[in-house]
């Protein structure tokens, strides 16, 4: 399952089991009631253990709802092997009781505070408990068999010591098993050394060329092979043949990097060998080919922000407290009492304590002087992006001002054009990262002293994810590394997710950082010496300190380059040490190394071993806490003289060591290891060509798919394309009719205007001439009375005569007395024996006649025409008439009342 806490989820599979399960496996099950227990599943008639859980890998618990088929079945989940994997065991059983039975057991199992020990009660076993982890780790040796292959090299059953041949070539397997308490999840293996003696000094441990590392096939062990040629200088005492009595011991350490613990674990074997002759018959019992030791590992928690919660146990964090070996422990006084050995686990006071990554306020203030000069910096530094200004490397050593940082870091990146890396972190955050529960881990406790990013599922802690995660895709050669997390982070407390992934990959490629988590770390490595190299050089009393110790560079500065000091000191330290980073490059990390060790050298010289470690680890951090200590520190560090041909030099006799190493193999024995080395290489590359070719059958698979489907789709888009054409077509000719239809109605139209526009012609013709009439007939009044009179008259006299011709047409006699103008005509008598003529002139009369109808009917209409504009004449002529006579009134009134006004007035005068 992925939501091991999701009860949707578990209920989920709950259901799908009991449906598909065709044959359940019949269990007894035993519950524990308290948290330290483990429950156990038997075989109900042997009562064999069949597996078993401890309550601390047990994650959730749920039954099945009442009322549903799964009402019967209840669950757990677990972590299986690590925090990585989650299972699911579902159980169905018919007995309602028993279920609540062992949900309530799981209930008070999973109840933390268990009651006390009381103190007079007897302690219980040491191993295992809440701070001790325990570890087998087991050796075996394997050499050449001539046959192409290594064989196991058998003990000597007396002195317990491995049977070497001189001058073949080796291989050391390491298996690491954790055998209590909560189980820690290995990383990697950070190095694989040996060493001919027993207590010896780190500094005369030689690294071994790493060939595998990973889990076994069962999950339960982390093993890593490294090659041992024993025909190098280092290795001659452990390549000469060996007095027949007598051993030696060889020294094998592996240092481990386990995600829970903050710095690597190193586990020690001693172990004797014996050299035997080339001509002694040696053999190979199989159960004693290997050397196993035990180990107690005791760790505590790192402190965190009491606001900072975790998600799970699997989240926690832990410091090393101590590390003893079973042989140790018996060299150890066995009457220690418990009080003793409880007061060497108790946890050290506050101020032992490590600094958090991500302390430290930085102030936003900064004098105006100041502001004012990068201000102009700024302004001629955009008009030439390619050029940096000459004042800019002086400026950035006193630090870039924080307002500014976001702006002044993505032009030293060269990130101020990166819309292509922009747009393609937008596309990378869609894709699934095969390294997303390793980001997810160290989300959690990345900066979690810092407001933005200690709350679980914060805006903080999802960009930090999103960059992590896009940053893994981005880079499949060496995708998310531990690490990364605290740089991604410090970028986002200045610039959006996007323009910080672009920063980050500018850094990763461009300043040499991706180089340094390359296989074998051999460049990591490579820095480890030019910084032993420097030291030599500028603090070598400090320098023959370590060596008389054996501390080496990479016990205490592998997170500084790592990192690049972001993990472990103040953010006001930090964000300075970026600033010269990405101006000056990867080689500040050597000026700021050598800082810290100048400044810290009179306490260092008075430490041990794990004095030194220790104070690398909590007082050199917090002494930095103060601004004004880490600004005298980065002035020193600016101040250092570490050249660029320095480091050159340094580096060129590094590899020149190496090479020097590799040379003084047999040609032979150095060929056949190359090729073993090419074959392994070439058997990789063939699975990763078969998971290519996997890959590209099914992408042309998928690819045939979707053109199939294109194609189709192409087809049917033609079929539409082609109706839509003479669609178009059909709607081209109706829109022509149409056009032709609207020029013939235009057409009308204006036909009809004319014919209008005549007949207002033609009524403001009639309406003048019935003004003038109404003007004649003002002036001339008895001389329209006379006309008028006459018109009737005329009128009259007409009309009479169309009735008397249409009576003469009717009759049959009278119509043939007349001709078509209304006049007499001469009948002739007809003639004896002319009857043809007689014919022809009847045909003629009736022409004639028919004529004279056609003649009488349009008569008769322009009659009935004359009366109508007659009547409308009247019409007019009587309010003509009308207005007239009104006027004459008028006329005559006033007349008559001037008369009677001036005859009123001779009357008065005369009196």
């Amino acid at each position: 399952v992925n939501a091991p806490r999701s009860e949707v989820e578990a209920l989920r599979m709950v259901s799908i089991l009991r449906s598909q399960c065709q044959m359940p496996l019949d269990v007894s099950l035993s519950v524990p009631g308290v948290s330290e227990g483990t429950v156990r599943l038997l075989d109900p008639q042997t009562s064999t253990e069949i597996a078993n859980y401890p309550i601390y890998k047990i994650l959730f618990c749920v039954r099945g709802h009442d009322g549903t088929p799964e009402s019967d079945c209840f669950a757990f989940t677990e972590s299986h092997y690590n925090s990585e994997i989650f299972r699911i065991h579902v159980f169905r059983c018919e007995i309602q009781e028993a279920v609540s039975r062992i949900l309530y057991s799981f209930a008070t199992a999973f109840r933390r505070s268990a009651n006390k020990v009381p103190l007079a009660a007897k302690a219980p076993p040491l191993t295992p408990d809440s701070d001790v982890f325990s570890f087998t780790v087991s050796l075996e040796i394997k050499e050449d068999d001539g046959k192409g292959t290594f064989s196991a090299v058998s003990k000597d059953k007396d002195r317990q010591s491995f049977k070497l041949r001189p001058g073949m070539d080796k291989k050391i397997v390491i298996y690491v098993q954790q055998t209590s308490n909560k189980e820690l999840a290995i990383e990697r293996c950070f190095g694989l050394l040996l060493s001919p003696g027993k207590n010896v000094k780190n500094s005369d441990m030689h690294l071994l060329d790493l060939e595998s590392m990973g889990k076994s096939s069962d999950g339960k062990s982390y093993i890593i092979t490294g090659s041992w040629n024993p025909n190098t200088p280092q290795f001659h005492a452990v390549n000469e043949e060996t007095p027949k009595d007598k051993f030696m011991y060889m020294t094998t350490a592996v240092d481990l990097v386990i995600t829970e613990v903050e710095e690597p674990v190193r586990f020690l074997l001693e172990t004797r060998v014996r050299v035997c002759s080339p001509n002694e018959r040696l053999f190979w019992p199989f159960s004693k080919r290997s050397y196993t030791e035990s180990f107690y590992l005791k760790l505590r928690p790192v402190r965190t922000s009491s606001n900072t919660e975790r998600k799970s146990n699997s989240d926690t964090l832990y410091e090393v407290v101590s590390l003893e070996s079973e042989t140790e422990r018996e060299r150890r006084k066995t009457t220690a009492t418990f009080e003793s050995l409880s007061f060497s686990l108790v946890v050290l006071p506050d101020n032992d304590e490590p600094l958090l990554s991500g302390s430290g306020d930085v102030s936003k203030e900064c004098g105006e002087k100041i502001l004012e000069t990068w201000g102009d910096l700024l302004s001629k530094w955009h008009l030439n992006l390619a050029v940096r200004p000459k004042q800019l490397p002086a400026l950035v050593r006193n630090g870039v001002p924080e307002a500014l940082r976001g702006e002044v870091w993505q032009l030293l990146a060269g990130c101020h054009n990166n819309d292509h890396l922009v747009e393609e972190y937008r596309t990378l955050i869609t894709k699934e990262s095969p390294q997303d529960s390793a980001i997810t881990r160290d989300i959690n406790r990345t900066f979690p002293a810092h407001d933005y990013f200690k709350d679980t599922g914060g805006d903080g802690q999802d960009s930090l994810y999103k960059i992590c995660k896009a940053y893994s895709v981005y880079d499949e050669e060496i995708g998310y590394c531990q690490g990364q997390s605290f740089l991604a982070a410090v970028l986002l407390l200045h610039m959006p997710e996007e323009q910080a992934f672009s920063v980050l990959v500018k850094i990763m490629f461009e300043y040499g950082l991706r180089e340094l988590f390359k296989q074998n770390f051999e460049d990591l490595h490579c820095k480890f010496f030019q910084l032993e190299r420097l030291m030599q050089e500028c603090i070598p009393d400090l320098y023959a300190h370590f060596l008389d110790l054996g501390l080496e560079a990479h016990m205490y500065a592998s997170q500084w380059f790592l990192t690049l000091f972001t993990a472990k000191f103040p953010l006001y330290m930090v964000f300075h040490i970026i600033d010269l980073l990405l101006c000056e490059g990867i080689s500040v990390i050597f000026n700021v190394a050598l800082a810290l060790l100048k400044t810290s050298k009179d306490d260092l010289l008075q430490t041990d071993f794990e004095g030194a470690l220790k104070f690398f680890r909590v007082p050199v951090p917090k002494r930095y806490r103060s601004e004004e200590n880490a600004k005298k520190l980065m002035e020193l560090a600016c101040s250092m003289k570490v050249t660029s041909h320095k480091l050159k030099k340094y580096e060129k006799e590094y590899h020149t060591i190496r090479e020097q190493q590799e040379q003084q193999e047999a040609p032979i024995e150095r060929y056949e290891r190359e090729n073993r080395r090419l074959q392994e290489a070439n058997m990789r590359l063939e699975q990763e060509n078969d998971d290519l070719a996997h890959e590209l059958v099914s992408s042309k698979i998928a690819l045939r798919k979707d053109l199939d489907n294109a194609e189709e789709k192409s087809d049917a888009l033609n079929k539409e394309l082609l109706i839509t054409k003479q669609k178009l077509v059909e709607s081209e000719d109706e829109k022509r009719r149409l056009e032709e239809e609207s020029a013939q109605l235009k057409e009308m139209c204006r036909r009809e205007l004319d014919k209008s526009e005549s007949e207002i012609k033609k009524n403001g013709s009639i309406i003048g001439e019935y003004k003038q009439v109404n003007i004649h007939t003002h002036t001339h009044t008895h001389t329209h009375t006379h006309t008028d009179s006459s018109v009737k008259h005329s009128l009259l006299i007409l009309f009479e005569i169309v009735i008397l011709i249409m009576k003469v047409e009717g009759c049959e006699k009278c119509s043939i007395l007349f001709s078509k103008e209304g006049r007499l005509k001469v009948v002739s008598a007809p003639k004896e024996g002319s009857e043809e003529d007689t014919d022809e002139e009847k045909e003629a009369l009736k022409n004639q006649l028919r004529e004279m109808e056609l003649e009488l009917a349009q008569t008769k209409l322009q009659l009935v025409e004359a009366e109508c504009k007659i009547q409308d004449l009247e019409h007019h002529l009587g309010l003509a008439l009308n207005e007239v006579q009104a006027a004459k009134k008028t006329w005559f009134n006033r007349t008559l009342s001037s008369i009677k006004t001036v005859t009123g007035a001779q009357g008065k005068e005369s009196v």
